[in-house]
């Protein structure tokens, strides 16, 4: 049975989105019907907006969905119709990485959640005026009303949770959180910074700030963004505008420089700073969604006094592990997302892309 739901198109690259009918394939039977509350605004989607992702466009992404079950396919176990969900990235389940407990890291990861457009066999999920579109992004495409989701990626949640607030779980925080938690390694005592203090950043200081660090350094060029940061843990703050970065962590660090980085940014130039911030046997963890083809460029002296550097992939978190584990750190007031999300509706996509892009809203959410 097919639906019919209102979604905001993008045509094109850097044009404004659409709100339009479309039409959703029917389910199959691993396939979730779910009815959207709310998605939050990730910068992946800026990545696609800006032409930087490749994704077939006209297409429908948005990828932070949080919503109700409407239906399931038939061979559907783990969710039912009236669940809340929260739905994150989709993997396959078989490969190495899967077994191994690293769904991030599946050995189809790209074609299934950034650049195919459509399930796995070339099918498609959403069509416009009777042709196919771009969907599937992230197996959700949840700027919409309504998205078919596969039961891998749908995450179910209390009976009396705020999804307008958890909708950013299943991307951005999760990145930020499990990027420090899972990947980083922080240690008490240990001297950190992180590299952007966005939804990801900001989700990052909130975990480091669990590990009880030594010292705690948040980089950004937001003044609001870095007076939240050390609200949420942050024992230091610098303005990359108006101070000098690698001065200010050699006086912070007293000349030791860093023992963890994480950088958010996807910006080469601040990876490379971050990297020479380390101290000896320093880790740098870097995500972001830069165009492909963007290169780090490194002193090769600077990584041999033990530094290492590690590319991660939504916080090498599975989602059915790590986004109940944030639900928990919500209630319990200590991952405060409300302090982060600005709500705007459908209709005004174009207004929350904006003041994402400009930093005037840290996570925008769409309230469907």
């Amino acid at each position: 049975m097919s639906t019919t739901t209102q979604a905001a198109v993008l045509t094109a690259p850097q044009t404004p989105f659409t709100v339009r009918d479309v039409e959703l394939a029917d389910l199959r039977e691993r396939e979730v019907l779910v009815r959207m509350v709310a998605t939050g605004v990730c910068h992946t989607d800026l990545g696609v907006w800006a032409g930087g992702i490749p994704f077939p466009l006209p297409g429908v992404i948005g990828h932070e969905g949080a919503g109700i079950v409407e239906r399931v396919g038939s061979a559907v176990t783990t969710v039912a119709p009236g669940d809340q969900v929260v739905l994150s990235y989709t993997s396959c389940g078989d490969c190495p990485a899967c077994l191994d407990g690293h769904p991030a890291y599946c050995a189809t990861w790209l074609p299934r959640n950034l650049f195919a457009g459509a399930r796995e066999d070339g099918s498609a999920t959403l069509s416009l005026d009777g042709a196919p579109i771009g969907g599937h992004f992230f197996a959700q495409s949840s700027f919409a009303r309504h998205a078919v989701a596969e039961e891998r990626n749908v995450v179910v949640v209390g009976a009396d949770a705020d999804l307008a607030s958890l909708a950013p779980l299943g991307c951005g925080v999760m990145t930020g959180f499990g990027s420090v938690w899972n990947a980083l390694g922080v240690r008490p005592g240990a001297r950190v910074a992180v590299f952007g203090a966005g939804a990801v950043g900001l989700s990052g200081v909130v975990a480091a700030a669990l590990r009880e660090p030594g010292l705690l350094i948040a980089v950004d060029v937001v003044p609001e963004r870095l007076e939240l940061a050390t609200e949420l843990g942050a024992t230091h703050t610098i303005n990359g505008r108006d101070e000098d970065v690698a001065a200010r962590i050699a006086e912070i660090t007293g000349g030791v420089g860093l023992t963890h980085a994480f950088d958010t940014t996807g910006v080469p130039a601040v990876a490379r700073s971050a990297i020479e911030a380390l101290g000896a046997r320093g880790h740098l963890v870097t995500c972001g969604a830069p165009p492909p083809g963007t290169e780090i460029p490194v002193d090769f002296q600077a990584v041999l006094p033990g530094k290492s550097v590690s590319g991660v992939t939504m916080g090498d978190a599975d989602p059915r592990v790590l986004i109940p584990q944030l639900v928990d750190l919500v209630a319990a007031g200590r991952l405060p997302l409300g302090r982060l999300i600005k709500q705007y509706k459908l209709s005004e996509l174009d207004d929350a892309f904006a003041d994402m892009h400009r930093g005037a809203t840290v996570k925008p959410v769409i309230v469907h």
